[in-house]
């Protein structure tokens, strides 16, 4: 799946209720999700972490459509290499 179809598939499921809820709201949504994502990072198991990836990315398109961003858009700041850069691999200084 394409990262504008699971937007638009995510924005079908949710965006009623995320936009009735609004930028604030949503995005604290999202914070609690990257809280539970470290949280299964921690502990190290695969399936949990893979759940909780889904659920910030699904939370993080949402606050986007809210928003009016085109995350397939939004992504081409990457598309080529390090927006610094320039360089795949990055090959800025650490």
């Amino acid at each position: 799946m394409k990262i504008s179809e699971f937007q638009e598939l995510i924005r079908e499921i949710y965006f009623d209720r995320d936009s009735r809820r609004g930028m604030e709201g949503t995005f604290m949504w999202l914070v609690e999700e990257i809280g539970e994502l470290a949280n299964a990072l921690k502990r190290g198991n695969e399936i949990e972490m893979r759940e909780e990836f889904s659920d910030v990315l699904a939370w993080l398109v949402s606050l986007a459509s809210i928003c009016g961003i085109d995350m397939e858009r939004a992504i081409e700041k990457y598309a080529g290499g390090c927006p610094k850069c320039g360089s795949t691999p990055c090959a800025c200084p650490e």
